[in-house]
Order: structure tokens, then sequence, then C-alpha cells
């Protein structure tokens, strides 16, 4: 059952004399969990994932992608499938064994099924019948393309690519400066402004445009000319909306100055006009959110294209301000706030058919309710609870919601929602039903523990295979990153993998994170070192009292902030055996001196290292002195969020002082592990836990791994050489 969360006053008469206060099961294990075996390195990889999902224009199909992996070749591919809206065995669209198709998009008479996919030397356009038969090219153009989208009169599909602004749709004029660049004898970076580098890739000055395919011809044009990021990267949502008559873009744009695009979250929605060939576009873009200093994405414009529907924030400069759904009419101009009520982050949003509602979700204590709300102001209502919905599409009549779901024990997979409420949702596939009869892939519990400042606090808690009540085991504690994100009932390798190997894993929900309302996301800004802290050390006390864990065996990991909490924790008394920081931070000032989006630090920690004193107070580097607990420190080459010099600095400071510690770079992985280094990632953890916390040894060793001596690529085989290692 659930344990509901009423009052805060009552919420603290109950947690008065107790820290853990309720056990819930989420999803009791099958009765044959016991018959199945443990879950490992190579079932995450045995995973098939359902995503981008499309509903044909009658209702009666989906199309979607479907990404699956073979672990041994070091092979990842995304094919099409056509499923009926009513259920059934799916069919396969596309038997290509070494090229992914990705993003399929219904045209809008439902002849034809546009997708991306990489059949040469990049990502294009393809075109294919909904009947059957070949797949046609539509685009050629070097600078590849992203996110396909039909003119609603199905003349024309826009997309993104990143061009030089010199050069706009102009193909040659990109295509000779890329080839200079990949084949010139030097290579160097320039900039001149801050943003020259997002995520893990250079600007190269290059930036993204929305582009434009005439299907008849072919002409490809650039609906968004100039040097400036059109689609904007989001903060939260989407890049570009088409109105219904085919004759406006509504395009996310950062319109401030170029040297405070760093440091600025002002997204804007902009209006294009889309005129005929041969001169596309007939007027100036106009912004339709001027007023707003702060991030407007996600634009949404409804069927009968009287309104936009999109997700604001009100806080400039602020990334994780509580995101809420406005209306913008296009005849006014007029914004407004609908469903105000709501305090956490709203997610993803559509229209309803009749263009009178709105269906969304937000997170909700690690689930993903979906709501519908009206447009003449009235409350929200919920319509549906799955767990974690990561995708939500509706149908042409307005009956059903399909979308991408998932649970801790359940991997992802399609299911239809009743908007009415009237019948309960149905899964539609069943892409994983040979893994799930075979393994033991394992529920999610939970408890509430009282935090520092008297809010209940969740923590998920997975228990290993084989678990036996009377019996104690070692306990990871993982703390998310972000900060301002949440654990959701959700499947992901972490929550299997550790149980898999006889360890009991939390995942704790403190302080900053989201779901919880929005005055618990708001409080670690500016305090990353202390409320926060507090949670985590309650939390750790009440998981070392539970009946099944062995406290003698408990150890802590986490990713990007939960990486910064690992180096914070390695500066006081903790009851941690070992630690793991994953693309983590080290010292806040150079964190800042290297990072891209100086939003963020400049928020949460208020201001610049020079003029703030929380960049030295709340920095891991201050307490170096006190390292003590040994630690894996896994980081990425490529992570231009958190540079990787950040986990060199923290191996230094361990090793100089004898504190024993491994350090695992990835060359190729940004800021966080690619598909295919996430074995490496598991081993690292696998086997670092078992040296201090005694659980189950990975299959093959990290030094083997990460040196290819695992498995033979041509034949998938395991080679000789190491099938004995532990």
């Amino acid at each position: 059952m659930r344990i509901p969360l009423t009052s805060r006053c009552r919420a603290r008469a109950r947690f008065r004399f107790a820290i853990v206060v309720a056990l819930a099961l989420v999803a009791s294990a099958p009765a044959s969990a016991e018959d199945k075996r443990a879950f490992t390195i190579e079932d995450f990889y045995r995973v098939n994932t359902p995503s981008e999902i499309d509903v044909s224009p009658d209702g009666t199909r989906l199309v979607y992608a479907l990404a699956s992996t073979d672990l041994a070749r070091g092979k990842r591919n995304h094919d099409l499938y056509l499923l009926d809206t009513r259920g059934g065995e799916p069919r396969r669209l596309t038997w290509t064994a070494d090229v992914s198709e990705t993003s399929p998009r219904w045209s809008p008479d439902g002849s034809a099924i546009a997708f991306v996919a990489r059949r040469g030397e990049n990502d294009q356009v393809w075109l294919l019948p909904a009947s059957g038969g070949e797949a046609r090219a539509v685009t050629n153009i070097a600078t590849g393309v992203a996110d396909p989208m039909w003119l609603p009169d199905g003349t024309a599909i826009a997309f993104v690519s990143r061009v030089h602004p010199e050069c706009g749709a102009d193909d040659a004029c990109n295509a000779l400066r890329l080839d200079a660049r990949a084949e010139g004898p030097l290579a160097a970076h320039v900039a001149d402004e801050l943003l020259y580098r997002h995520w893990d890739s250079w600007g190269e000055h290059r930036v993204a445009h929305v582009l434009l395919v005439r299907i008849d011809s072919g002409r490809v044009v650039d609906l968004t000319p100039g040097p400036r990021e059109a689609p904007l990267f989001a903060v939260s949502g989407g890049g570009f909306a088409i109105t219904p008559d085919s004759a406006r873009l509504v395009v996310v744009q950062n319109a401030d100055q170029v040297e405070t695009l760093a440091r600025s979250t002002n997204g804007d929605l902009f209006s294009v006009a889309i005129g005929a060939t041969p001169n596309p576009v007939s007027a100036a873009p106009v912004n339709l959110t001027a007023s707003n200093p702060a991030w407007d994405g996600e634009p949404q414009v409804s069927p009968d294209g009287r309104y936009i529907a999109f997700l604001r924030q009100a806080v400039p400069g602020y990334e994780s301000d509580l995101t809420r759904l406005a209306l913008l009419d296009l005849a006014t101009g007029a914004v407004r706030l609908l469903a105000s009520e709501i305090v956490d982050p709203i997610e993803t949003i559509a229209w309803m058919p009749d263009s009178q509602e709105i269906v969304f979700t937000k997170p909700h204590h690690g689930a993903t309710p979906v709501f519908r709300v009206a447009l003449d102001g009235s409350p929200a209502r919920e319509v549906a609870r799955l767990a974690r919905i990561d995708e939500l599409v509706i149908s042409p009549r307005g009956r059903f919601a399909f979308v991408k779901r998932s649970a801790v024990g359940e991997p992802h997979e399609i299911w239809r929602i009743d908007l009415a409420g009237a019948d309960a949702p149905v899964r539609l596939t069943h892409h994983n039903r040979e893994l799930e009869r075979d393994v033991d892939i394992r529920p999610a519990e939970w408890i509430w523990v009282e935090g520092a400042k008297g809010q209940p606090i969740q923590v998920f808690i997975v228990k290993p295979h084989g678990f036996d009540p009377a019996k104690r085991y070692p306990l990871i504690l993982n703390v998310h990153g972000g900060p301002q994100m949440m654990w959701a009932d959700s499947f992901r390798g972490d929550w299997q993998m550790y149980p898999g190997a006889g360890y009991v894993v939390a995942f704790p929900n403190p302080t900053g994170s989201t779901g919880y309302g929005h005055a618990l996301t708001r409080a670690i800004s500016g305090d990353y070192g202390g409320r926060v802290f507090d949670d985590l050390r309650r939390i750790t006390d009440a998981l070392a009292k539970l009946s099944f864990v062995d406290a003698d065996r408990m150890g802590a990991m986490g990713w990007s902030w939960g990486g910064y909490a690992m180096a914070w924790l390695q500066g006081e008394k903790t009851p941690f055996k070992a630690l793991a920081s994953m693309m983590g931070i080290y010292d806040l000032s150079s964190f800042w001196g290297a990072t891209e989006e100086l939003w963020y630090p400049e928020f949460d920690l208020d201001g610049v290292p020079w003029e703030s004193a929380d960049y030295e107070k709340f920095s891991p580097s201050s307490r170096a002195a006190k390292f003590r607990t040994p630690m894996l420190i896994v980081t990425g080459e490529r992570d231009f969020r958190v540079p990787y010099t950040e986990s060199l600095q923290m191996f230094t400071v361990l090793r100089r002082q004898g504190v024993p510690a491994r350090l695992v770079v990835l060359p190729n992985s940004g800021h966080w592990p690619g598909w295919y280094e996430m074995a490496l990632y598991y081993t690292a953890h696998l086997e670092w836990f078992q040296r201090y916390l005694g659980g189950a040894a990975p299959p093959w060793t990290t030094e083997d791994f990460a040196r290819n001596l695992v498995f033979d690529p041509k034949t998938g085989a395991r080679r000789r050489s190491v099938e004995g290692a532990p």
C-alpha cells in the first residue's frame, strides 16, 4: 500500500517518537522469485526499451523505436515497430543490423512514416510507406538532422541541424567547413564568448537551427537564420512547434546579450512566419514572451490554432525553479497560468483534440501521475498514476494516452491509459517477457524518515535477490544528482545490479529533491553542506537500524551532485566503509571556472567565487585533510558539466594521503557513461564494494573489461584467458 502524506502537523506528530515510521511495499515479489536467477550486468544489456511513441492520425496504430543491445559484440541498435492500439504482437518495420532508425513520425494523412537514420556519414530524414516497401532518403546534408516534425499540411518536414550560421541551409558551405576541420592538419578550438562547449561537445562555431525540407523537391531552407541557437538547448522542455495551418513556427530562443548567455536561463517563444518557397521566412521573428526574464519552453500549439501551451519559470537564472503550465492566447498575446495549485514541476504536456483541456504529468513521491486541466481555470484532476512515465501522446479522439512506463521492478514498456478514468491502464507491449520470466527483477519498497526540519523524507529500498528476513545484508546508499531531481519508481540498472550481487540498496530523496513540493527543492540552494546532509545522517541512522541491514557493512555512492556529496562525506566521520563518486565535484571554485552553464553554480552558491563565501564554505577541498574513506572515482573526459579534472584532483588528494582509491577515466564519455561504458561502470562498482562490503564479485575484472579482454567482438564469445576470472 502507499502511505498517504496528509499535513505537516500530522506528519510531525507521526514522526515524533520514531525515525522510521512505515515500510510500504510497492509491489510484492512474484511467487516464483526464488526460482529465478539474480540480475547481472549481462541482463542489463538484455533489456529492450521502446521509446519515441507516435500515434497514427486515425488512432489505430502506434509506431515506436525499440533499442536492443549486444554487449558481447559492442553493438546497440534501434529498429522501428508498428503496434495496434488495441494490443497484440507488434510488427517490426526495419531490419538493418548496424543502422539505427529513430524518431518515427506519422505523416498527417497516415500514408508514410518519417524517421531518422544514419545510412551514410550523417543522420538523415527518411520516408517509409506505411503500407510497406523501401524507405527513401528525404535529406542528404552534411550537418545531419534531429527531431523531425511534419508540417500539418504534409508538404514538408521541419528538423533541427547544427549549422555554421554564415552558411545556414547552404550545404556546400557547411560541408566545406566540416571537411576542412576533419581532414586538415590542424585541430584547435577558438572562442570569444562563454558557452563555447556544452555537455560533451565543443561549439565549433555551429548553432542549432530549424531547417525545413520540401517533400516534393527535397529543397532545404533555414527557418531560423542568424548567429543564435534556435531552438535553444533546453533547460526544460522541447524546442519548437508548428501551427495547425502550417503558417508559423514557434521556436525557443534566448534574446539576451551574447555575453550573458552562460548565466541566463531566459528562453523565450518566438513566432516565425513560414512563407512559400523560394522565400520561406516572410517576416522577422516576433518574441511572444518578452516580458518574462526566466525560462519559457516546450511550446505546444492547440489543435484549433488559438493557443500555445508551454512551460514557464519565474526566477531568472534558476534552472530548477518551479516549472508551471502557461497558456498564451495568440489573438491577444495574453499569458495566464493553469493548474496553479500544483507545487511540483510540470513535465510533459499535450493537448486534448478539442483544444479545451491539456494533459500533463508531474513528479510526486517518486511516481508520475497524469492530470487533465481545463482552460477555464478550474483545478487539475488526476486521471492515472503509473509509477514512472517518460513519454505521453494523446489519441486523435482524446480517449487514450499512450505512455512509456516503467517501475523499479518492471522494465520500460508501452501502456494505454483511459483518460476518462473508466478503465484500468493496459500494458500493450511485452518486449522483456523472457527477461522477466527468467530473472529476479526486484521491486522497490520505501520508508519515511524524519528529516532535519521535521519533514518526512522518502527512501526507496530494494532488497537483494534471495532475500531472507532472518539474515543481515550489506547496504549501499545511493545519493542522486541534480541536486534538484528525485529518485523515481523507475527501472534502471543501479536498482537491480547491486541487489543481484547481494546488497540492500537505498535511494533517498532528501532536501533538494523534486516531487515533494517546491519548498523542499528550493531549500538546498545556498545550503549545500547543511540541511541535506542532516537528512542523509538521519537516513543513514534509520537504515542501520533495519533488522536486515548489517550496519558494519555500509557503503555510499553518488553521481554528479551525488558525487559531490561523496566528496563532502569524506570530510566527516561516517559509518561507510567505502565510497564511490561518479562525475563528482571536488573544488567548487575550479568547477565554476570550467563548467559551461554558469547559471547553475551562480544561483545555488549565491554568485561568483570572488564574491560569495559559499564556494569555500561548501567545497569538499576545504576538508581534504580529513579524507580517510576508500573511494572509487569514475569520470568522463568529455564531461563539460563537471569536468573530469575534478575527479583527478580528488584522486590525487586521496592517494597523496595514502587513502585507498581507484580512478576510472572514460575518454569517450560525458556527464554519464556511454551505453557500452556502463558495463565498466557497473563492473568497477561491484568490484569495489565487494572488496570492502563483501557482496558478490562481478563476472570479470575491471582491468580485463577496460582492456577489452572479456569478449571477442567478432564472435561475441568470452575469451578463454578470463573465463575463470572472479
